[in-house]
């Protein structure tokens, strides 16, 4: 059994959706990032930088001691590992999905998290900081529509890249991004979407997902060096 400290967010998702796939058991431990659970000192034990999902694994492989990871990107690569699953044996294949993995991770995620931050939640609009980060989500884009010119997934066959990366893609309705010009990327998101896998994913614990309020937008957006554990 796996422990899937979570909630539902693109990062959650991606791992809901990875486990969902590859058909492993596991059991959903909220962590209400809206009230400052993520700063309790039992979810810090095994997630040390505040930030959901972390996951426990009570049967790792090669057995011993349960294994806890922080960070959705490791997790996925956890996962893949741990199943054989989803992501090449061969070293080029394995390096397409590293390298596509690592992109959403240090590109496509950060990136659309701005433009949602200063789109829909700073208290002051600053044009300059929206215009910054959706012409960048644009160049995101563009990087996966010429990707998929001659593909259906990022790197090659399904693999835990494009799990990593559906759930920040599919934002583009919620940031109202022009996408007329992306009709790969819009095929693709459809593709991965249809997969009942990825379905079952995102519709894990949706009830627990809320707008927004003002003491969650201070629990949120308010994080220093160190912040009080709730």
């Amino acid at each position: 059994m796996i422990d899937l400290h979570y909630w539902p967010t693109p990062n959650g998702w991606k791992i809901t959706i990875a486990l969902e796939e590859m058909g492993l058991p596991y059991r959903v431990i909220p962590v209400n990032i809206g009230r400052g659970e993520q700063f309790k000192p039992g979810f810090l034990a095994i997630a040390p930088n505040n930030r959901m999902p972390a996951i426990v694994d009570d049967d790792p492989p090669g057995g011993g001691a349960p294994i806890s990871v922080f960070e959705s990107g490791a997790i996925l690569l956890y996962l893949a590992d741990k199943t054989r699953s989803f992501i090449p044996d061969d070293l080029r294949g394995r390096t397409a999905v590293h390298e596509w993995l690592m992109w959403q991770m240090g590109g496509l995620g950060p990136m659309a998290g701005q433009a949602s931050h200063f789109a829909a939640y700073a208290p002051e609009k600053i044009p300059y900081a929206i215009e910054r980060y959706m012409k960048e989500i644009e160049r995101l884009f563009g990087v996966m529509e010429r990707r998929l010119a001659d593909r259906d997934y990022l790197a090659g066959e399904y693999s835990i890249a494009d799990m990593a990366a559906v759930p920040w893609a599919r934002g583009h309705e919620r940031l109202k991004l022009d996408v007329a010009g992306f009709p790969k990327v819009l095929a693709w998101i459809a593709r991965v979407s249809e997969r009942p896998a990825v379905q079952r994913g995102l519709k894990v614990a949706a009830e627990m997902g809320a707008p927004l309020d003002d003491e969650a937008k201070k629990v949120l957006f308010g994080q220093g060096a160190t912040p009080k554990a709730g």
